[in-house]
C-alpha cells in the first residue's frame, strides 16, 4: 500500500503504478457527474458541456451556496458521495467516450466499470463516507456549473480541488476489484464460523 497525490491532466502511467488498497489525493479539476450526466451523455446522446479528459469525476450531489454580490458565483457548504454502483449500468461507455481518469464515488463497482478501467486506464476510488464537510473544505474554488436545469445535485459542478482525499482506490488500471476481493475473502473466513456458532445455537421448528 503506497499513498501518492494525482494532478490533472492525469496520464496512463500516473495511474498504471497504482494498485487497490492505495491511498490517494487530488490536485487540480473534479467535476460533479453522477446519474442524470451519465445518462444524458450514454442514453441520450447528448454532447458533455465539460471536457472530462484527463481529468476526475466525483459521484456527488453536493450543497452549493451562490456567493453573496457574486451572481453565478458558488462556494461549497458540503458534498458527500454518492453510492457509485448507481453508475455501474453506464460507467464503463462513459470512460471511454470521455477519457476521464479517475472515478470517486462510495462504495464499489462492479465488473463493467473494472473492465473500462482496465480497457482504457482509469481508476476508480472511494471518499469516505460521512465526511462531506471535510470534501467542501479540499475545494479551492468553483470555477462554473453546467446543465444547472438538472437541479444543484445533479449538475455539473467544476472545482478545483487541493490535496482532496483520502481516496482508496477501489479498482485499478488492471482491473483489480477491492470489493469484489473483500467478498471473496470474507465469504471463506465466515464459513467456518457459521458452522460453530450453528454447533451451539437451536432454534424451534
Amino acid at each position: 500500500m503506497s499513498t501518492r497525490v494525482l494532478t490533472t491532466p492525469i496520464q496512463n502511467k500516473d495511474l498504471e503504478p497504482l494498485t487497490i488498497g492505495d491511498i490517494i489525493y487530488l490536485n487540480g479539476y473534479l467535476i460533479t457527474s453522477r446519474d442524470d450526466v451519465h445518462q444524458r451523455l450514454i442514453k441520450q446522446h447528448k454532447n458533455l458541456p465539460v471536457d472530462l479528459a484527463g481529468k476526475a469525476i466525483f459521484h456527488a450531489g453536493p450543497i452549493m451556496q451562490e456567493i453573496e454580490g457574486q451572481p453565478g458565483r458558488y462556494r461549497v457548504v458540503s458534498i458527500g458521495p454518492t453510492t457509485s454502483m448507481r453508475m455501474e449500468k453506464y460507467e464503463k461507455e462513459f470512460i471511454g467516450q470521455t477519457g476521464v481518469k479517475l472515478i470517486v464515488g462510495k462504495g464499489g463497482m462492479g465488473p463493467k466499470t473494472a473492465e473500462g478501467c482496465r480497457k482504457y486506464k482509469a481508476v476508480h476510488a472511494i471518499f469516505p463516507g460521512g465526511c462531506a464537510v471535510l470534501a467542501a473544505s479540499c475545494v479551492e474554488e468553483v470555477e462554473g456549473v453546467e446543465w444547472l436545469d438538472l437541479g444543484m445535485p445533479e449538475a455539473m459542478w467544476v472545482m478545483r480541488v487541493k490535496e482532496f482525499g483520502p481516496l482508496i482506490v477501489s479498482i485499478d488500471t488492471k482491473g483489480n476489484n477491492l470489493f469484489e476481493l473483500n467478498k471473496k475473502t470474507f465469504n471463506i473466513a465466515k464459513e467456518h464460523v457459521v458452522e460453530e456458532i450453528c454447533e451451539h445455537v437451536d432454534y424451534l421448528e
